[in-house]
């Protein structure tokens, strides 16, 4: 079965140097129907005017991953990280017992675009951690994120994998999945047939219940997607 979330169905926020869009409830943005998937809680597109950012706040108990499509983040946190998160590089900060940090742009001229993702740890409390790795661009779906950082993957405190998805050229991926997994794809740019369901940028879907997916470039511009799988 497969369950669309469109990106014209999602939850907004507007405060001027912040326009957001939420694919799941979040602050003001609460509907009972889309509370996530499964560990995966948040799929913000954040995009912050030049010069503006996010203030020092906190976190526990929580692994967020940022993913920068345009612009620079600059990344500040209470455990003496300060870091500058470019177009294309993923970031992972496990919160574990708490951690402060702030998150802004680092153009006072351009705009900041990018993807805010929260997935719930099976693990609680800890030492906080920070990860950040850029990784070569390759067709089809490579993995970024894993539970225990194999091949060079940043690690999670989750049973849970993030891969990036490119096609460019008229290909198609397909993926044998397990029936007691949980799946969710996020489309970032291009347009992209999910078992001949199309979706767009900023369209994600649910995925359960199906023994094999194929994922299709439907268009011909180049897809740029993230594929989660997930307990």
């Amino acid at each position: 079965m497969i369950t669309t979330r469109m990106a014209n169905e999602r939850g907004s926020a507007n405060f001027g140097w912040l326009n957001s869009q939420h694919s799941f409830s979040f602050g003001q943005y609460y509907d009972p129907a889309h509370m996530g998937v499964s560990a995966l809680r948040v799929i913000n597109d954040d995009k912050v005017s030049a010069g503006a950012g996010f203030s020092t706040h906190g976190h526990s108990n929580m692994e967020i991953i940022s993913f920068v499509t345009q612009g620079e983040m600059i990344h500040k946190d209470s455990e003496g990280n300060e870091q500058r998160l470019p177009a294309g590089e993923f970031q992972l900060m496990s919160a574990g017992r708490g951690i402060m940090h702030s998150e802004y742009n680092a153009s006072a001229t351009e705009p900041l675009h990018f993807l805010q993702i929260w997935i719930q740890p099976n693990v609680q409390g800890g030492q906080p951690k920070y990860q950040q790795k850029r990784f070569a661009r390759r067709e089809g779906l490579s993995p970024v994120i894993t539970p225990d950082g194999q091949n060079g993957t940043l690690s999670i405190k989750q049973d849970a994998q993030l891969s990036e998805l490119y096609l460019t050229e008229r290909r198609a991926v397909d993926v044998s999945l397990a029936s007691a997994r949980r799946y969710y794809v996020h489309v970032i740019s291009g347009s992209l047939e999910v078992n001949g369901v199309a979706l767009s940028a900023g369209d994600g879907a649910t995925i359960k219940d199906e023994a094999q997916l194929q994922l299709t470039k439907h268009s011909e511009h180049a897809v740029h997607a993230l594929f989660f799988d997930l307990p």
